[in-house]
Order: structure tokens, then sequence, then C-alpha cells
């Protein structure tokens, strides 16, 4: 693994490159601790760009869908924008209609980070969160260190600690496309480890509900495209146009939970993590931003390794709560293969 500090941009964006063996190697950046390049192999040996994102680190400023960043202090939506911790009501900024989504109006995605160099491991990523941002409670130190293995492996490894009790549940926003062109990911065929998933409103919020899955046009755990069944008569799918949903995943610690490949390059991605669930989106609302590429509406999916959603606000569900003093620490790896 050969690590290359590549420059600081006009705005102050430091960029790091991860390289392996092979030539494939992944870009990270400290605006969002974000992935802005990860280029693997395909079928005929040519290194193919597979996440969404702009020509230069600067591109990452303007507004979009947090491509490929980390999310934080809590992932995903958190049902009124409020929770009660130890016995006392925190309101969040309320960036999603009425909940809070990804940490907030200024989450972790939009974040200056630190970055260092650490031989033989990887680069790491880290910042404070300090005690009221976007509403949380207590200083919360965070990182992510990023690695990218000889056999195409790029591992993120996080860990959290806070001065007092909070929330902590992070993920990554990668936005994939295999194929690289960045047209359409429905011929793309996937495969996710899970027979449940958590139920939502029409505000995409669960409640505590886990469906049964088995057999239905939720059902990825016999392998499929995912535009065999995006159009099922389905209230869920029509609300989030398209797969926009957290999936329980079978088993405990780490292990191989989903399966994405793509439709004409042979670039088969295999996620493996040690969280409880995975939120599976398929792009239901890029519309045509301008990057890299143009990303349209279901150009790329996501597969966002997560704690349960909305957990403070439903008991039935595994606690997101980071006590003062413990570590929050999380794994997840997505490796890349041909077939």
């Amino acid at each position: 693994m050969k690590i290359t500090y590549l420059a600081k941009s006009e705005k102050g964006i430091e960029s790091y490159k991860i390289e392996n063996e092979s030539g494939a190697y992944a870009v990270v950046i400290t605006y969002g601790a974000r992935i802005a390049n990860l280029c693997v192999r395909d079928k005929n040996g040519n290194l193919v760009d597979v996440v969404a994102g702009f020509d230069t680190p600067d591109g990452f400023l303007g507004d979009n869908p947090y491509f490929n960043a980390v999310i934080g202090r809590v992932c995903n939506r958190i049902g009124g924008a409020k929770f009660i911790l130890d016995g006392k009501e925190y309101d969040l900024y309320k960036n999603d209609g009425n909940n809070h989504l990804h940490g907030g109006k200024v989450g972790f995605d939009s974040r200056m980070w630190n970055a260092e160099i650490i031989d033989g491991v990887g680069v790491k990523m880290s910042r404070v969160s300090v005690d009221g941002e976007e509403g949380y409670p207590a200083n919360l130190s965070v990182s992510v260190t990023y690695s990218l293995s000889d056999d195409n492996a790029l591992c993120l490894k996080y860990e959290a600690s806070a001065d007092g009790d909070t929330l902590c549940s992070l993920t990554n926003h990668a936005y994939f496309n295999l194929d690289g062109d960045f047209k359409t990911v429905l011929g793309h065929e996937v495969f996710i480890d899970s027979d449940y998933l958590t139920t939502v409103d029409d505000e995409l919020i669960p409640h505590g509900e886990k469906r049964n899955i088995v057999g239905t046009a939720f059902d990825f755990k016999t392998p499929k495209t995912i535009g065999k069944d995006i159009k099922a008569d389905e209230h869920m799918l029509k609300i989030a146009r398209g797969y926009d949903f957290n999936y329980v995943l079978n088993g405990e610690g780490f292990r191989k939970v989903a399966t994405a490949k793509g439709e004409k390059s042979g670039i088969k991605m295999s996620v493996y993590t040690d969280r409880p669930c995975m939120q599976f989106y398929t792009g239901n609302f890029l519309s045509g931003l301008q990057g890299k590429r143009v990303y349209g509406y279901q150009s790329a999916f996501c597969m966002e390794t997560q704690g349960y959603p909305n957990a403070q606000n439903v008991p039935s569900f595994e606690s997101v709560k980071l006590e003062k003093g413990k570590t929050y620490s999380a794994v997840t790896e997505y490796k890349f293969d041909v077939e």
C-alpha cells in the first residue's frame, strides 16, 4: 500500500492517494472525510472509477447529495428531529421536513477533517464534534481510517469517544456504479443477506416494525437485478421512488453482508461489516447533477452500513447511545473482484 499526499486545493481541501500493487487506488479528501475517487480494474484490466463525485476536491463544496462522505453524528433519519437521552429531550436541526437527516444542516459531511498518514496502516481522518453541534450533547472525538489492501479491499475503520453521553452511528454515503458510466444501475445484480427490513412511514421514518421480506420485491437474498422488482406494486417503493430502505442484516460480527455486480464491467463488489443494518438506496433523488459525469435518476446505488435508524426513539431497536468513556468502533470493507 503506497500513500501519497497529493495537494491542498484553493479552498484548503487536502487530498491523499492510497494505491495498491495492482494499481487500484482511492483518493480521499479532508472535506467530509470523503472518497473522491475509487478506481479498480474491470474484466479487461482497465481502471474504472466506481464512485460518483467531481473533477476537483473543491467541486464537493457545492450542493450534492452527500457524495461519498462520512455521515454523523447519526446517519439516516431521526423522527421529529428530537430524542430523549438520560431523561432530557434534545432538539436537532430539521433538514428533512419535520425530521433530522444525516447529522443536520452542517453534518460531518460538510466539515473539514484533519488527515494523518499512518505508515503501513492508511490515512486517518479525525475531528472533534463540539457539544451542541447540530443539537447533539457532549464533545465527540471521531476518526475514520481508510486503507486499501492488495486484494482490492477498501477498509473504513471508525472510532469515536465522548466526554458525556451522546448518540453515535456513522456511515459512508458512497455512491457506486460498477460500470463506471453512471447511466443506470437497474442492470446491476445485487445480493443482500437479509430476511427483514424496517418498515417506514410516508416520511421514510421507521417506528419499530420489522417486516419479513422473503419472497417479496424487497428480497435480495437470491441475487437479482436492481430493476427486476423496483416498479412492483408496493407502497414503500412508491413513496421512496425506488429502494431506500434499512435492511436488518443476518449474522453478527464482521461478515459478508452484500454484493453487487456491474452489468458490463465484470466488476463485483462485496460488502463486509460488523454493523447490524445497511441502507440500500438506488439514487432515487439524483436528477442530473453535473460532476465527473451527469448523475441522473437511479444512476448510482449506495450500501450504507449503519446502526438502526431512529433508534433512540424506538426502544425495541438496538441503541446507538454512546456512553461517556466508552469507545464506538465499527468496520466496513468494500472488496472488489472481477467475474
